[in-house]
Formats: C-alpha cells, sequence, structure tokens
C-alpha cells in the first residue's frame, strides 16, 4: 500500500476540499460554529478517506475492503436521522417554525455532501490510478487525478443546486386591507384580527407579497404547505418579525388563492423594507419535497391511452 501513498493523499485532500466548498455558516446560522462545523469537517474527512482507498484495495485485490462503503453509506443516512432530529429538537424554540419538509430538506442536504465527498476523492483516485498505468511522471499523476476531482466536484455540485422561489414564480409587492376584523391581501382572506391596536400595526408598518407561479408546475409546488412554511420562516429571520411568544396576530401566514393559484403573505417585520422582504421571498430555496410534475403525468398518462 506504500506505493499508493501519493495516490491516497491527492484523493482525501480533493474530497476534502469538496465537503468545505459545500460548507458555510449562513445566515440561517447552520451549520453552527464551531460544533456542528468541526462535526461536519470530520465526516467530510472520513468520506474523503473511505473514497481514497477504494481504488488502491480494489488494485491490491482487497476486495473486502470495498464492504466499508456500504458501512459508509449506512453512516451517512444516519447523518440524515442526526440532523433531523438535532432540527426536529430545537424547532419549538423558532418563533416562526421552519416546518417539517424544510428540516427534511436541510437533513437531505447533508447526507448528499458528504457523498460528495466520497465521490470526489474516487474519481480523483481513479485519474492519478490511470495516469500510474500508462507510466506518466507523478507530478501528471497528481494533475489527472485532480481534474478528474475537479471534474466531479464541478458536476455534482450543479447537480446539487436547487431552484429558488425567485425562479418559478414572480413575487411582487401587495396591498394589506381590512374587511371588517379580516385581514386581506390581494383580495385573499389572511386572518381574523379583532384588535384594534393590531390592525393599526399592519396598516403603518405590515408588508404583503403576492407570489404568481409562472408555470402549472410552480403553482403546485407553491400550493405545497412545506414551501409555504419555508418562504415564512425565511423571511421571519431575514427581516426580523415582530411578534413574541403567544401573539398570534403577528404570525405570518402565507395563504392561497384558490381561483388562479397565487400565493400572498402578510407580515411586520423589524425591518419594514419592501424590497427586500421581496429579495427574501426570492430567494427562498424549492424544497425537494415540494416538487412535482403531475401535469406532466396526467398528460403522459393520458397520450398512453390514446394509443392503446
Amino acid at each position: 500500500m506504500n506505493d499508493y501513498f501519493v495516490l491516497i493523499v491527492t484523493a482525501l485532500v480533493m474530497g476534502t476540499t469538496a465537503r468545505m466548498l459545500m460548507m458555510r455558516v449562513d445566515y440561517r446560522q447552520y451549520p453552527t460554529y464551531p460544533q456542528s462545523y468541526l462535526g461536519h469537517f470530520t465526516l467530510g474527512v472520513i468520506a474523503a478517506g473511505l473514497g481514497a482507498v477504494a481504488i488502491p484495495a480494489i488494485a491490491e485485490k482487497e476486495y473486502v475492503a470495498i464492504t466499508f462503503l456500504a458501512l459508509a453509506a449506512q453512516q451517512f443516512r444516519d447523518v440524515r436521522n442526526m440532523e433531523r432530529q438535532s432540527l426536529d429538537n430545537i424547532e419549538v424554540t423558532e418563533l416562526v417554525p421552519r416546518g417539517t419538509a424544510y428540516i427534511e430538506d436541510i437533513a437531505k442536504a447533508f447526507e448528499a455532501r458528504n457523498y460528495l465527498a466520497l465521490l470526489a476523492s474516487l474519481a480523483t483516485g481513479i485519474g492519478y490510478f490511470i495516469g500510474e498505468t500508462f507510466k506518466v511522471p507523478i507530478i501528471l499523476r497528481i494533475l489527472i487525478g485532480v481534474v478528474f476531482g475537479v471534474i466531479t466536484i464541478v458536476f455534482l455540485t450543479n447537480m446539487l443546486k436547487g431552484y429558488f422561489v425567485g425562479d418559478i414564480a414572480e413575487v411582487r409587492p401587495a396591498e394589506i386591507k381590512f374587511d371588517g376584523p379580516l385581514l386581506t391581501v390581494a383580495g385573499v382572506v389572511i386572518m381574523n384580527i379583532g384588535l384594534k391596536e393590531s390592525q393599526k400595526i399592519y396598516l403603518e408598518q405590515g408588508l404583503a407579497v403576492e407570489i404568481v407561479p409562472n408555470h402549472e408546475e410552480a403553482m403546485v409546488i407553491l400550493s405545497n404547505i412545506g414551501q409555504r412554511q419555508a418562504i415564512q420562516h425565511h423571511s421571519s429571520i431575514q427581516l426580523g418579525i415582530r411578534k413574541d411568544v403567544d401573539e398570534p396576530d403577528f404570525t405570518p401566514i402565507a395563504r392561497r388563492n384558490p381561483k388562479n393559484g397565487n400565493i400572498v403573505m402578510a407580515i411586520v417585520t423589524m425591518e419594514p423594507n419592501e424590497k427586500y422582504l421581496l429579495d427574501v421571498v426570492k430567494r427562498t430555496p424549492v424544497l425537494e419535497s415540494a416538487k412535482r410534475k403531475a401535469l406532466d403525468v396526467a398528460i403522459t398518462t393520458k397520450a398512453e391511452r390514446v394509443g392503446k
């Protein structure tokens, strides 16, 4: 195995780099720094190490060692469960919860990023081994391995990159009105607010948006309750929310207009800036669990029936 020392080190570095590129503390403060950050970094190094030793193990016909990849897959599934449980435990501390769909999306993302580290490391090892097979100089072998690793990182990163609400819908400002005690936005009833003081705060400081889907698939995505909960959560943590515990009047609620599929939301923020709110809503990620292709399936099924 000493002959493969350079291969393993090169692959390990590339795999770890791939994981580091996908790990950053953003406005959600997740993963937290430094505890969770260190934990995810360590798991990334382990994943990269497993990918790095796979090619030498095959070359030396140590096929039993490959079974560690299966064990790694199980461990990474446990990472998803760990993240899900951790976020579920702190969900009760959020004034505006993320929602189970958003939590599941985050958990799946962390699992997938460990696979990214493993595959980038594995691809680097393959590139290095190809160079070694053709007896090229060691510097060129390393370069070939790095190229293979970079291609894998770029490809998988682009594949894992999701969409934002602004990619599938038009987000525009809307007006808050009251029909008696009923808070309405664009003709859609949001909630019943009986307190005159709360109504006054909404009229003076409240902001509202209307999200207009660009196509039928987007309409189905935005109708998902988990997707709407993610929009509410993003808006509240980015702009702050004028709400405390047991103040339901100021809980942002995204309602669907059943006539056209548009989504409307009213919110009272600590930073009452309409432009900022529009930007935040546009930058809310589209959840994987909310994606649907119901219309395409219906059309395909109908075409198959006609063909028969």
